[in-house]
């Protein structure tokens, strides 16, 4: 999306911020870096200022402040962390940024039933740092530390999908405010359910378009026995990708599994002052018991040895692990520190585990023949590939290149019957691939289902899809 055709943002209604301000008192901001904090993003889009900030603590302070925008036709976009990189959180119509950060308590954890009940604002760092000491954990690895309602609301997944799956699966209800003011529940604490719509999964990955989230009710996990991590390089890409594929094929139940290509492992090792061999590179995480650990790491090291791996490099210990893959998380920032001045540009896309190792090998002989600094990052172990650019911010022509190098990466994952986007979502940036990808009959009826739920069009509205 072109975010400079868009219309100038309409101000708030004449004294609309009062009414703000008599309801909300401090929690309602709007000094202009306090709106610049909450109409910036990561990504390259352009920063888009709300007419205001508030900073809601409770339920109640989103049913009054979803009333107070109803009433007087002002937009309203929720808030979290703003990590996510498809401009999500802009607010593309002014209005107000509902920042549910204060709302970041764990109200209760249900250890026999291996569940937690908390508010939208918690991190998901500080949620695990909560349950330490009750053998339990939330494994959902975005790499950012993004706010547990944000990571519902996009549809969150990461490094650990591979083996406990999706927000999608962690989530097992939720509180949301409606459009209307209403709060609704949309699922108790009971594992599975065959009680009419599946509104859970509605609001999951809606982004913010149909409804707030409040509370969410999320599945744990136990901690494993044992974990240990380890990283190998490659002669090529193609024999990594191949050891992933052959891995499940086997059986290997593997808790994380990441690629990064030879231009990243170069940009990691500069940026997070490690000594990796600067080739391709997979990352493992293996979870279970100390017998399966050990049976899990024979089974990829020979898998890995047929392909052309190396020697495998072991972090057994936390504070190892802990440091490799922070390395991984930050591979948006080192990608980007490559080149001076520049800022991220970043797609994602996801395709069937068959068609992995040819999509990422033409996608990388692509980008090779463009100057744009360029790296691959991929939670190989789902079929899922980030390409990160660091471009030029001042140039129109290197953003038309990436632009068009985009367009190229996603056709090629469409033509492999793969997704637009593996877990970046759509916001701004994907709307017209999701066209492409499902047809303009099925974006019709998620139009009729935002129509319905949000006849105002007043939540986050410009959005996944145009109206």
């Amino acid at each position: 999306m072109d975010l400079s055709r868009l219309p100038a943002v309409p101000p708030l209604p004449s004294g609309f911020s009062g009414l703000l301000r008599a309801r909300f008192g401090e929690a309602c901001q709007t000094s202009e870096a306090i709106r610049t904090q909450h109409g910036a993003s990561e990504s390259h889009f352009p920063t888009v200022l709300p007419g205001a900030v508030v900073f809601a603590a409770s339920t109640q302070d989103v049913v009054d402040c979803v009333n107070l925008c109803r009433e007087h036709g002002v937009a309203i976009v929720p808030f979290g962390a703003g990590t996510s990189l498809e401009g999500h959180t802009l607010p593309l119509s002014g209005g107000v940024s509902l920042d549910l950060s204060r709302m970041d308590a764990v109200v209760a954890v249900n250890h026999a039933d291996f569940d937690c009940v908390i508010q939208p604002g918690i991190r998901r760092e500080a949620l695990n740092a909560h349950l330490r000491d009750t053998g339990l954990f939330f494994p959902i690895d975005p790499g950012a530390n993004a706010t547990i309602g944000g990571m519902a609301a996009t549809r969150a997944s990461g490094t650990n999908a591979v083996r406990y799956g999706t927000m999608r699966e962690a989530v097992l209800g939720l509180e949301v405010v409606t459009a209307q003011g209403k709060v609704i529940r949309t699922g108790k604490r009971a594992k599975k359910s065959a009680n009419g719509y599946d509104l859970t999964r509605l609001y999951v990955g809606s982004e913010g378009t149909l409804g707030i989230i409040t509370e969410i009710t999320l599945r744990l996990h136990p901690m494993p026995e044992a974990i240990m991590a380890a990283c190998c390089a490659f002669e090529t890409l193609e024999g990594a990708v191949d050891t992933v594929v052959q891995a499940f094929h086997c059986g290997v139940p593997m808790a994380r599994i990441e690629l990064l290509d030879t231009a990243l492992v170069r940009a990691v090792n500069r940026w997070s002052k490690l000594e990796m061999p600067e080739a391709p590179t997979l990352m493992f995480e293996f979870h279970g018991s100390p017998a399966g650990v050990t049976e899990q790491v024979e089974t990829i090291r020979a898998l890995a040895a047929a392909n052309g791996g190396g020697e495998f490099v072991w972090a057994e210990k936390t504070e190892d692990r802990t440091r490799l893959w922070r390395a991984r998380h930050e591979a948006y920032y080192a990608s980007i520190a490559v080149r001076a001045g520049a800022i991220g540009w970043t797609t994602d896309v996801c395709v069937p585990m068959s068609r992995l190792a040819e999509c990422i090998t033409q996608t990388r002989a692509e980008l090779d023949r463009s100057a744009i600094p360029t790296t691959i990052v991929g939670h190989v172990g789902d079929g899922n590939f980030h390409v990160l650019f660091a471009i030029d911010p001042d140039s129109p022509a290197e953003l038309a290149e990436v632009e068009a190098l985009n367009a190229s990466i996603v056709e090629r994952a469409l033509a492999a019957d793969g997704t637009c986007s593996g877990e970046h979502g759509i916001g701004l940036g994907k709307q017209e691939w999701l066209i492409a990808e499902l047809g303009e009959d099925a974006v019709d009826v998620m139009r009729t289902l935002k129509r319905a739920l949000d006849p105002d069009g007043l939540f986050n509205p410009g959005k996944i899809f145009s109206m």
